[in-house]
């Protein structure tokens, strides 16, 4: 009887590849993250450069001894899902790829145990018991790596202090503290080579608190701010980054959906302690489809209304000529809708952006047990989307569909100056759901503008939306002879071929989008006729 091999070298390496950012910095944020699950109070990083070394020591709870001889096993963990930031069992095991060595100790209550680990081939790393060194006191865990380059920048202090900045922002700024105490009460203390890493308050020219109460929680669901500067910001702060139970996942714009006028010039943060259970299993983003998936586009509807807000009072919102095109490209995102339906059954892939809530052609396979948590969640997003739709009345006198993302708010007409800051943060109460039938929630496609000149592509595809290079010269042509409906069903079909089908396959894709799409104008127009 034969049995099942893993080519553990090759595991590791594509698990290495799902990560976004640099090795180093995953295996550090990965070993702080599992630190802070324990219920850490203090965790102290410690390099030596002189023996290659890196220690990251915790206080936390510790494990058993059973525990720890699970610890080497790749995907066991006895973490639950949304109860912390890590629930995979997968990101320590990425330091077998740099390191001659990793030394674990552990101490809880009687259990005092130390473990040492390493790559010994494709297929195999062996660990063995061996006497604690004694790097743990009380309680807590203590990870040492023996680094097999001694120049890694895992050694720079530097480096060490700037990574836990950047991921973890949330535990180190005093503004999240309120939100943050129930998951941790007693707050998070770090240290690099025995300096304290120093909490620092936000600054910048101009900040704005936001909050978001989702099911008229008294409490915020949702907390975090954004700061616009008078010279644009470095690159790796512009745009709102996303956090949960203190964590970056993600930053930008993109994932919003939305885009300032300056975009360079504002960035921020938002805390969602919630989204913990929407996770994906390299923690660099959210799942899309399911319960989880309607938890996290519910709280990303409601961002982008606040955020919105916010960059109106500032005169940072979209201005005439954008929400022009933005009226060119809502006729062709209700086109768009039925005809990714259509394609989705020939083209699988595309289903993720189509799927649809109860009542509409299509919904997320949420169950009873499962959508009762992000049930509330999904009821603001529909409250939100009536109201934004109930203005705009269709040429048949029924209501126009709304686009999937925020409509973009209009501009104080009396406000020449940007709005200072103001000790009142935007917030949105969302009220329960009504009575009456229950329109869609569309978790579709939507079609955004950008201008990025010199660039070939006329669009490309960025989570659930199509940005549209204004820049070029099909579009200015496209707009200049008012054939800008075309020019945007082609972008998208041109966006949309490298998720739908393979590189050879995309000449296909794009005839058949546009085949459905001219059908779908022609299905209109016979219906318009035998009205």
């Amino acid at each position: 009887m034969g049995e099942t091999r893993v080519d553990l070298l090759h595991l590791l390496e594509d698990l290495r590849d799902a990560y976004p950012g640099a090795l180093e910095e995953t295996i550090l944020t990965e070993i702080v993250a599992n630190s802070l699950d324990s219920g850490a109070r203090s965790i102290r990083v410690t390099a030596d450069p002189a023996q290659a070394t890196l220690t990251v020591l915790d206080d936390g709870a510790g494990m058993q001894r059973r525990e720890l001889a699970r610890y080497h096993d790749v995907a066991a963990s006895a973490k639950t899902r949304g109860e912390g930031i890590g629930f995979a069992g997968v990101g320590i095991k990425l330091g077998l790829l740099i390191c001659e060595e990793v030394l674990t100790e552990t101490r809880r209550g009687k259990t005092h145990v130390a473990t040492r680990w390493h790559l010994a081939s494709r297929h195999k790393a062996p660990w063995k018991w061996v006497p604690p060194p004694g790097r743990v006191a009380e309680r807590g865990t203590a990870v040492s790596l023996r680094l097999r380059n001694t120049l890694s920048p895992m050694l720079d202090p530097g480096f060490l202090e700037g990574t836990l900045r950047r991921h973890f922002e949330p535990l180190l700024n005093p503004a999240f503290d309120a939100l943050l105490r129930e998951h941790y009460p007693h707050g998070t203390h770090f240290e690099v080579n025995g300096r304290a890493v120093e909490a620092e308050p936000t600054g910048g020219a101009e900040i704005a608190p936001l909050e978001a109460r989702l099911a008229r929680k008294r409490r915020p669901s949702a907390l975090g701010y954004l700061v616009r500067e008078t010279l644009p910001l470095p690159e790796e702060r512009r745009g709102v980054a996303i956090s949960t139970l203190g964590k970056i996942i993600k930053r930008g714009w993109d994932w919003l959906g939305l885009t300032p006028a300056a975009p360079e010039l504002i960035g921020g943060v938002i805390e969602v302690p919630a989204l913990a259970g929407c996770l994906t299993l390299n923690k660099a983003d959210f799942i899309r489809s399911g319960p989880r998936g309607a938890t996290y586009l519910a709280y990303r509807k409601v961002l982008q209304e606040v955020v919105s807000r916010q960059l109106a009072l500032w005169g940072d919102a979209r201005d005439v000529a954008e929400e022009s095109r933005r009226r060119a490209a809502r006729p062709v995102e209700r086109d768009l809708e039925r005809v990714l339906v259509d394609l989705a059954d020939d083209f699988p892939l595309l289903a993720a952006l189509v799927e649809r809530r109860e009542g509409g052609q299509r919904r997320l396979p949420i169950g009873r047990g499962a959508a009762e948590d992000a049930r509330a969640l999904v009821a603001s997003s529909l409250a939100l989307e009536t109201a934004a739709a109930q203005p705009a009345e269709a040429g048949n006198g029924q209501p126009a569909a709304a686009a999937p993302g925020p409509a973009a708010p209009e501009p104080a007409a009396n406000v020449a100056e940007p709005v200072p800051h103001s000790p009142e943060p935007p917030r949105i109460e969302t009220p329960p759901g009504t009575g009456g039938p229950r329109r869609p929630a569309r978790y579709g496609l939507t079609i955004q503008f950008e201008a990025r000149p010199g660039e070939p592509e006329i669009g490309r595809l960025v989570e659930s939306t199509v940005w549209v290079n204004e820049a070029h010269p099909a579009y200015r042509r496209a707009a200049a002879s008012r054939s800008e409906g075309y020019h945007l069903a082609l972008a998208v079909a041109m966006a949309l071929s490298p998720l739908a089908v393979e590189p050879a396959q995309e000449r296909a894709f794009i005839t058949a989008f546009l085949e459905r799409w001219g059908g779908a104008l022609e299905a209109k127009s016979g219906r318009k006729a035998r009205r």
